[in-house]
């Protein structure tokens, strides 16, 4: 749907994927001689993915942009938001990172960290409804 500012009419959406950091490896030696099927370990589930969930909700709504789809796998995160053109991509995968890191991190006993990288596209001639269903079934190939 198409939205508006004072000055712009605007369907800005933006397909966001990140990977958290590994724990309990102490350094780069050891992850070599582990492989980089340990590098993405699975523990995105449970309560850790609920309050994930709650949390990237939280952001969105307070930095006014529109979490159309969210999926947080075992290993990594899907997100679709919805974003005036003012807010570069790269600063919202900030937000989104930065911001519920440090929530997760203050709420609760475990920790969450996410690597520096991420991939951010745009839905280009794809329909919302076509990535919204792309990411929605990322959950039934997982199980």
């Amino acid at each position: 749907m198409v939205k508006s500012t004072r000055h712009a009419k605007y369907e800005l959406y933006y397909h966001i994927v990140f990977v958290p950091k590994p724990g309990g490896i102490e350094d780069s030696a050891d992850l070599a001689e582990q492989g980089s099927a340990q590098y993405r370990r699975s523990h995105l589930t449970g309560e850790t993915k609920e309050r994930l969930e709650t949390i990237f909700a939280e952001i969105c709504e307070d930095k006014d942009l529109e979490l159309a789809e969210c999926e947080v796998m075992p290993d990594h995160v899907h997100l679709f938001i919805g974003s005036p053109p003012k807010n570069a991509p790269s600063l919202i995968v900030n937000w989104v990172k930065g911001i519920s890191a440090r929530k997760y991190n203050q709420r609760y006993d475990d920790r969450v960290k996410w690597t520096r990288s991420y991939y951010v596209g745009t839905a280009g001639n794809a329909s919302k409804g076509a990535v919204e269903r792309y990411i929605a079934e990322q959950e039934d190939d997982d199980e």
